[in-house]
């Protein structure tokens, strides 16, 4: 018996890639959590006592750890797994609410990755946009794209399921 590592998975199904997005996909709640510490020194400065000043840091510390935990939650589950069947995206907001996206891979046309600007080059994030008959599943902030649209080429042609799906290494080739 083949093990599950997460709950949609077949029986039969063989898990071959998992992957997620760039934790540079966490700055929104970084930010928070700054602004939330430096805003927990106020009661600080208005009182100056010692007693005030480490209550509202104490404060800021446990809201400022509640939004960074609620990104790296968000952040941590919301993954991509590719096996031996097909490519589902779980995306996690929140606690409560989550999506799924389930592809067979024997949809999939083309598979290709972008990396536009300084900040993604600098970061090594990129887009990765997957080619189906019914439309395009485009992934933002994906860490590493180029090593893992060569993953997912690979695994396709592997598997058999697309050999219009061109590999990386033949590409690389032509230029």
């Amino acid at each position: 018996m083949v093990e599950k590592y997460f709950p949609e998975q077949f029986d039969n199904e063989k898990v071959m890639l998992v992957f997620n997005k760039h934790p540079f996909v966490m700055r929104r709640e970084i930010i928070i959590a700054s602004v939330i510490l430096l805003l927990s020194t106020i009661p600080g400065l208005i009182k100056p006592t010692y007693a005030i000043f480490f209550s509202g840091l104490a404060v800021g510390f446990v809201l400022a750890a509640l939004v960074m935990f609620y990104g790296w939650m968000n952040w941590h589950f919301s993954v991509y797994v590719v096996t031996d069947q097909r490519f589902i995206q779980i995306t996690h907001h929140g606690l409560w609410k989550h999506s799924i996206v389930d592809l067979g891979l024997d949809k999939i046309q083309a598979i290709s990755y972008d990396v536009s600007g300084f900040t993604q080059a600098l970061l090594g994030s990129g887009t990765i946009v997957i080619q189906t008959y019914i439309g395009e599943l485009v992934i933002h902030n994906i860490h590493h794209p180029k090593k893992i649209q060569k993953q997912l080429s690979q695994i396709l042609r592997d598997l058999g399921f697309n050999s219009n799906v061109p590999s990386v290494i033949e590409s690389e080739k032509d230029v």
